[in-house]
């Protein structure tokens, strides 16, 4: 399939250089953080793959790991900038961006996100999962009331947050130990991810804001399978702790959540997201650097799915939810 877009995409900057983990063999990292921080050979890897467009996001942690307000903020900017001339710049019928925010001061993130959508031509946001604010075992999440003008201003420019995954806190790390290896991408990422959007499910934040959109990796962060539980046990058992939202939680999970196949090769998980979702709610993604377009392009491309289906993932739902046109350029 020709003209496929991908959108968990992602780099650094030397100046940032935000990737090191204590958990991974030391050439994967330094494979990793090569690929992230140069451009030509990813434009390359997307022509043999069919790949049109990537959209590029900063690596995690990201802004969201910077102590100092003040200085996330600075450091949004340079990194919003950097993106634009560097990456954007370079190839700009072949890449676009989601712009790095300083959520430890929303109002300055809704600023920045208006720079980035209306000067820099960026496509929407990439949040990387909770804000610390003074210290590492710090968190402000999504769906608290601080947050507010950030989504406001999100709904009124209509592009959609990208959630990405982050580690817990240091203080809630205590049932890895002896395992830190599962503590990211293998099991970490996914059960903080995944409880974060249930924070803003069940907060009601897509009744207040009910033309946000959320983007979630990795077929959802194991939601497809796990939400109908949730939501019936909420059922039997609803009081004032369960939140404040007005519908059954699902039904946010389908209207107002894009998910996407970043780093998952299963065919029997994507069929399952496909029944609870439907296909006009997900789209295709490679989690590059990551994760290799060689590998997930073939497994992508052969799955046992309807080539309407196929399309509307590897393309159309993308063109429609970013408003694109297909790259003159592209393969």
């Amino acid at each position: 399939m020709q003209h496929k877009i991908a959108l968990e995409e992602h780099w650094d900057s030397p100046e940032f250089n935000a990737t090191a983990s204590h958990y991974s063999d030391s050439g994967y990292v330094e494979r990793v953080q090569l690929r992230l921080e140069e451009v030509d050979q990813r434009v390359a890897d997307m022509d043999r793959n069919g790949i049109g467009i990537s959209i590029l996001s900063l690596t995690q942690p990201g802004i969201e790991a910077v102590l100092d307000p003040a200085k996330a903020v600075d450091a949004a900017r340079r990194m919003n900038d950097h993106a634009a001339e560097k990456l954007v710049g370079r190839y700009p019928d072949r890449l676009r961006a989601f712009a790095a925010v300083p959520l430890q001061d929303p109002e300055k993130a809704a600023e920045e996100v208006e720079r980035a959508v209306r000067d820099l031509g960026f496509l929407g946001v990439m949040v990387n999962g909770y804000s610390n604010i003074g210290d590492e075992d710090t968190a402000q999440y999504l769906d608290e009331p601080a947050v507010e003008p950030f989504w406001a201003k999100v709904e009124e420019l209509g592009v959609p947050v990208y959630l990405h995954p982050r580690r817990p806190l240091p203080s809630q790390q205590r049932i890895y130990q002896g395992y830190e290896g599962i503590l990211g991408s293998p099991w970490g990422f996914g059960l903080e991810t995944a409880t974060h959007a249930v924070r803003l499910i069940l907060s009601g934040l897509f009744d207040r804001h009910p033309g946000a959109n959320v983007i979630l990796g990795h077929l959802g962060e194991a939601l497809p399978f796990t939400l109908p539980r949730l939501e019936h046990r909420v059922r039997h058992q609803r009081n004032g702790t369960y939140g404040k939202h007005e519908k059954e939680p699902t039904e946010y999970l389908r209207n107002n959540f894009y998910l996407t196949t970043s780093g998952v090769l299963r065919p029997q998980t994507l069929l399952s997201t496909l029944l609870e979702v439907g296909a006009d709610r997900v789209l295709f993604s490679v989690d590059y650097p990551y994760e290799s377009m060689d590998e997930m392009v073939p497994w992508f491309e052969g799955v046992p799915i309807s080539e309407n289906d196929r399309l509307k993932i590897g393309r159309t739902n993308a063109e429609r939810l970013f408003g694109l046109g297909r790259p003159a350029t592209a393969p």
